[in-house]
């Protein structure tokens, strides 16, 4: 290597990151991938629950519509139960994490560092 390829940005950093880029897998490439993913994805879900929640609220506080939140409440979280302890909790979300995984490594080669690449891609910008 030159003098002039060793003062290249790219090639430090490249040299920085060599004992972890020797970690990376497939499966936490596709993990942060999806990740990354799921978090755009929930953004835009978040968005649409919102603008819908305002539009009720708004007619329901002018006189247009009676909506009773307590049994909206009841039956969403009826829905997602899976316990059927009547409330959402780590279980639930544990179940669910365990069907999603299930699902995005199956036949997934070397697909150990999905999770983490999974959460990692949750966090990045």
């Amino acid at each position: 290597m030159t003098s002039k390829d060793e003062s290249d940005p790219v090639n430090q950093m490249l040299d920085k990151v060599r004992p972890y880029a020797a970690k990376l897998t497939f499966g936490s490439i596709v993990g942060y991938c999806s990740g990354a993913a799921a978090k755009k994805i929930g953004r835009f879900i978040a968005v649409v629950v919102g603008m819908g929640f305002i539009c009720i609220q708004s007619a329901s506080y002018s006189g247009y519509v009676s909506v009773d939140w307590k049994q909206v409440q009841d039956d969403a979280i009826a829905k997602v139960d899976v316990d059927g302890d009547g409330e959402l909790t780590v279980a639930d979300a544990k179940h669910y994490w365990k069907k999603v995984k299930k699902i995005l490594t199956y036949n997934v080669p070397s697909a150990g560092g999905f999770s983490l690449g999974f959460l990692y891609g949750l966090q990045s910008n």
